[in-house]
């Protein structure tokens, strides 16, 4: 027997070792022994007439199977660090066997469980995974299969989906949980910051600066059952046809397949709930694989359940202003124990529940307590700064000298309560003090305005940021790659000029709609609210 063979054994076969006594042990490596090389080694196991008497009579299939995995290891080129296109993992195999289950052999506990293979023809995949750079096999499933052949052939998911008489979304779903395994590689997001205008620096990660997501912040109505003193936009706006939105969405899908990443359509207003098509459009945003999220007010067990029947929203926001007196006043009499039915309502879905409120001058003090009541009722609660537009011109904003010592109390409460959401850019000035990691802030990846999201009013009108006019085109005469990459959007993407050289920009960039509402120059006055110091942005 070769030295090479004989010091490898126990390496690549540990499945076939655990499966032989001592003897027969020797006579398996008897068997093996003429191979002076890997490649022989292969063609003696492919060879049928190989038996080992008392042995299970699958016991040369499994170790077609181990050495696969241990070749796949060994001998094929590292894996591409970037592909252009959805590509079949190159390491991978697909092996035909006479038997059924033999990957459920492999390890340890597979040979404890008991589960034996049985006689059946199936195709096994074996590849090198690419997050772990280790060897892997399991039972090709259909869904698998289905994913190598779209990507080997060229078909397009519509094509597909079509042909299987499925949803653009199943078939979106078989090919991201094939590219979960790494089965094929998917091509980088091509939703990323201009390094130019966003340097990496020792306290940014290279993550902050490309986005898995798109989100289209859709208002489709501004019809609303209430008539909140902040409220940004009460215009009168044309409304939405159910043909227009079918069209945004098949732009959208169009949008996020060219750019190489996931979609998801949060639907608001207004009340989204109130739109008369709105169950049209929420079915179509799932069939095409959308993430979809809703940015609404409290509604019934009536109307919430048909949503359920399509599709669980991956969270459902309502917003509150503070303890009961003060929402009252804001939102309208009576809001705050609906939200709070509401919110139960959630929980006994199990839809994440997200709680937001407009920070003012007048709740400031009552943020704190009302994270408490919200303990153990909704998932997560946070807030944003007023932006003094519209109505919302009418409020007092927070005191901005007295703001640094919010964030910190804030900061200290979330120490204790797992529910507080930490989504204002300027938590990361605080962080950075205390060398902790940067969060993404706002969008999760400083200010998205144009970035990772866009807005998109009823009347076609699509905005960096819902919460200040920064209009960058009109989806009904426009597409969304021209409005995407025009040089309005590209100018709000690129965020204040003030904070162009701060080593905290790509996880800040303050907020422009609260310094618009502040009567600042969004391209050129830093928000007002930042307390870095000038000489050291």
């Amino acid at each position: 027997m070769s030295k090479f063979i004989g010091c490898n054994w126990p390496e690549i076969f540990p499945a076939c070792q655990r499966l032989l006594n001592a003897r027969q042990g020797q006579e398996f490596l008897a068997l093996l022994a003429p191979a002076a090389s890997l490649a022989e080694l292969a063609r003696l196991i492919d060879d049928h007439a190989l038996r080992l008497p008392e042995a299970p009579e699958y016991l040369f299939d499994l170790a077609r199977l181990e050495l696969a995995l241990y070749r796949t290891g060994q001998e094929l080129p590292a894996l591409p660090a970037m592909v252009p296109q959805h590509t079949v993992n190159p390491s991978l195999q697909l092996l035909e066997s006479s038997w059924s289950g033999l990957p459920s052999l492999l390890g340890e506990i597979g040979a404890e469980a008991g589960r034996q293979p049985f006689l059946q023809q199936e195709v096994i995949l074996v590849w090198v995974n690419p997050e772990t750079g280790k060897s892997q096999a399991q039972s090709a499933g259909s869904e698998d299969l289905l994913a190598l052949k779209m990507i080997t052939e060229g078909i397009d998911p519509r094509q597909a989906a079509a042909f299987g008489g499925v949803s653009v979304g199943v078939i979106e779903a078989t090919l991201e949980r094939a590219a979960d395994k790494g089965l094929i590689l998917a091509p980088a997001s091509l939703i990323r910051r201009d390094e130019g205008s966003f340097p990496l620096s020792k306290e940014i990660e290279p993550r902050l600066l490309s986005a898995g997501v798109f989100t289209l912040q859709w208002h489709l109505t501004q019809v609303c059952d209430l008539h909140c003193k902040h409220c940004y936009d009460r215009s009168d706006r044309a409304p939405l046809s159910l043909a227009h939105g079918l069209a945004v969405l098949d732009e959208l899908w169009a949008f996020c397949q060219s750019h190489h990443i996931h979609g998801q359509v949060s639907f608001s207003g207004g009340n989204p709930l109130l739109y008369p098509h709105f169950l049209a459009l929420y079915q179509a945003a799932a069939d095409l694989g959308f993430s979809v999220a809703i940015l609404g007010n409290a509604t019934s067990a009536e109307r919430l359940l048909p949503l359920l029947a399509i599709k669980k929203p991956v969270f459902y926001q309502v917003s509150l202003e503070g303890l009961p007196e003060h929402n009252d006043f804001i939102r309208g009499k009576g809001y705050f124990a609906r939200v709070m039915e509401f919110l139960a309502l959630l929980r006994e879905q199990e839809i994440f529940s997200m709680v937001m409120l407009t920070l003012t001058k007048g709740n400031m003090e009552q943020v704190l307590p009302l994270a408490e009541l919200l303990r153990d009722r909704a998932d997560l609660f946070t807030f944003n700064r007023l932006a003094m537009v519209g109505e919302g011109s009418l409020l007092a904003s927070a005191p901005v000298a007295e703001y640094r010592g919010f964030l910190e109390s804030y900061l200290a409460a979330a120490q204790k309560n797992p529910g507080l959401g930490l989504k204002d850019n300027l938590f990361n000035l605080l962080r950075e003090e205390k060398g902790e990691p940067l969060l993404g802030g706002c969008a999760g990846f400083g200010c998205g305005a144009a970035f990772n999201f866009v807005s998109l009013l009823p009347d076609g009108e699509v905005h960096a940021c819902r919460k200040f006019p920064s209009l960058i085109g009109n989806i009904f005469n426009q597409s969304l790659p021209e409005i995407y990459d025009s040089a309005k959007a590209r100018q709000y993407r690129a965020g204040c000029l003030a904070c162009r050289d701060c080593r905290l920009r790509p996880a800040c960039g303050g907020c422009l709609a609260v310094s618009h509402g502040f009567g600042l120059d969004v391209f050129t006055v830093r928000d007002p609210y930042c307390f870095l110091p000038q000489d050291q942005s």
